[in-house]
């Protein structure tokens, strides 16, 4: 407790990184501030009345990430994903077109024409959003629009790109003057946001009808700790390949002739997998919803239920699959064996080159079995979560994208954290200075 607090007053004496601190918290409240605005001409009570209970499926996800914006009807409504829709329409653009492909590799010119370009995308995709967004959340709802004029449609879609557009600078700013990766701290607070509700209704239903009093609180919460604990192994989780570097002397100096170590990360994909297995699995959800049609009932039925036995083994074999389909196109052996071939360094008793590639490739392959697999039941955990009578609303951060960016974002921020204390030779936050953030899995050599 004592190297706590002296921990805390250390970071509060870095007049930088208490100015960056000062500056996030300040632009985060910002943000939730603006998710409670909602739309003019929106009767919010109606709308909260008339949203009892519907926070399943797709709508609960999007909700769950914008921090309940999305079924306040607030003019931060759409978030910052029309912002990681085009993100990733971007990135797989950058797989697919030599054009894209050649901006991610121009360094910052590259990556300045790549942000532009995505941010015009996000205002594309939030116009095509925003039409939807109002027909299906707000306006079919009796008593929460007065007169919906084509006045007020455009004046509410102007508000929702608007919106969207503000968030997106807010997580560029966070970025630029604050601490950790804006937008991903964005998503993370809409995440936290819904925690309490969901502590307390799960604290209600124990006290009251479901049973089982503060004893049965108390297993479900040392569950979470230990899938908590899980889901941080998962993601800092490295295989180290050793890396030799040629000994050179330069004048009286010498370089190189030591040896250093490339992390390939266990998984490597990230929460990427889970997201595209879900936007998958959500299209019988889709259908469901746009058709009334009792032959349907069978198998979309079956895989309309993302609690189901079913669904949820569908859903874990393709994150299975796309954690290998986005670990093959993310990580370039080839690359990294001629980056350590030009730099002088080679893995002992590998060839430099080809062989060293193929060595990498399958150490990638091992390792990112196990990797998927545990992916993959941290993503359907919540399923459990639910048959051992937990609720569906604290179920949710029993695994899945949620847990996974909650934990990925924090331990970034605490790495960057560190690094500014750590530069002015104070304790870091660990003593064993073992916290690494996504940034720091990446190769580097010297």
């Amino acid at each position: 407790m004592k190297n706590l607090i002296n921990t805390l007053r250390n970071i509060w004496r870095i007049e930088d990184l208490r100015v960056r601190i000062l500056n996030t918290l300040g632009f985060i409240l910002i943000y939730r501030l603006g998710s409670y605005i909602v739309l003019p001409g929106v009767n919010s009570e109606a709308l909260a009345e008339s949203h009892k209970g519907a926070n399943e499926g797709i709508v609960g996800l999007i909700n769950i990430f914008a921090g309940g914006a999305f079924s306040r009807a607030s003019v931060f409504g759409l978030g910052i994903m029309p912002y990681i829709s085009a993100s990733i329409v971007i990135q797989l653009l950058g797989m697919a077109l030599p054009y894209f492909r050649k901006l991610q590799m121009a360094g910052e010119s590259g990556r300045t024409k790549i942000n532009q370009i995505t941010r015009f995308l996000t205002v594309i995709i939030t116009m095509l959003q925003a039409p939807g967004y109002i027909a299906t959340q707000i306006t079919n709802k009796v008593g929460v629009v007065g007169d919906p004029s084509t006045f007020w449609y455009i004046q509410s879609v102007l508000i929702l790109i608007t919106g969207t557009l503000f968030v997106m600078w807010l997580g560029e700013k966070i970025t630029d003057k604050g601490i950790g990766n804006g937008i991903s701290l964005i998503i993370m607070i809409g995440i936290i946001a819904r925690l309490p509700f969901a502590f307390v209704s799960e604290f209600g239903n124990r006290l009251g009808g479901e049973g089982g009093g503060l004893i049965m609180l108390l297993i479900e919460i040392v569950l979470l700790l230990l899938i908590i604990m899980g889901t941080i192994l998962l993601v800092q989780g490295t295989r180290k390949i050793p890396v030799q570097f040629a000994k050179k002397i330069v004048g009286n100096k010498q370089y190189g002739g030591v040896r250093q170590y490339i992390p390939l990360k266990v998984n490597a994909a990230g929460v990427m997998p889970i997201i595209f297995a879900q936007a998958i699995m959500f299209i019988p959800l889709t259908i469901v919803g746009f058709s009334n049609s009792e032959a349907l009932s069978g198998f979309v039925g079956t895989f309309s239920n993302h609690y189901g036995f079913w669904y949820n083994v569908v859903f874990a074999l393709m994150i299975i699959l796309f954690t290998y389909f986005y670990t093959a196109i993310t990580v370039n052996p080839n690359q990294m064996a001629e980056d350590m071939k030009r730099n002088g360094g080679f893995v002992p008793g590998i060839k430099p080159g080809k062989k060293t590639a193929e060595f990498i490739d399958a150490v990638m392959s091992r390792i990112t079995l196990p990797g998927s697999i545990f992916l993959a039941l941290i993503a359907i955990i919540p399923a459990f979560a639910v048959k051992l009578n937990i609720s569906q609303q604290f179920a949710q951060f029993y695994g899945g994208t949620s847990l996974l960016i909650l934990v990925g974002v924090v331990l970034d921020t605490l790495q960057q954290i560190e690094s500014h204390l750590l530069m002015r030779h104070y304790d870091g936050l660990m003593k064993t200075g073992r916290i690494k953030g996504r940034s720091s899995m990446s190769m580097t050599t010297a």
